[in-house]
């Protein structure tokens, strides 16, 4: 057991140097994507309630971008497919954020 945790590292190790360009960018898009959890917590914090903001969606969709351009690079299909199909999911939730918005700021939305 210890010991294909020891392989994986040496061989993550070796990938690095391998191709640190792509891993690079594998670890920018890991943490854009990882990121928006802190932020949603933090946003969370200070309003004193559970929330959910607007660039958590934008830091989603950078995120899953290049989470995908590296699972191209790196062929392989289970990676291409979720983060390409998590984009289209996250700029759903975006225009319908946008939708919502412009329905709330309508002219018949305000009338008495």
């Amino acid at each position: 057991m210890w010991q294909s945790v020891v392989n994986a590292i040496q061989n993550a190790i070796l990938q690095i140097k391998v191709d640190p360009y792509w891993e690079a960018t594998a670890f920018v898009g890991e943490a854009i994507f990882g990121g928006r959890f802190v932020l949603q917590w933090l946003v969370s914090e200070y309003k004193k309630k559970s929330h959910v903001p607007i660039a958590f969606w934008y830091m989603s969709i950078i995120g899953s971008i290049i989470l995908a351009a590296y699972a191209i690079h790196i062929e392989k299909p289970v990676f291409i497919v979720a983060f390409t199909l998590q984009i289209g999911i996250y700029t759903r939730n975006l225009a319908l954020i946008k939708k919502h918005r412009k329905a709330q700021h309508s002219p018949e939305h305000n009338e008495p």
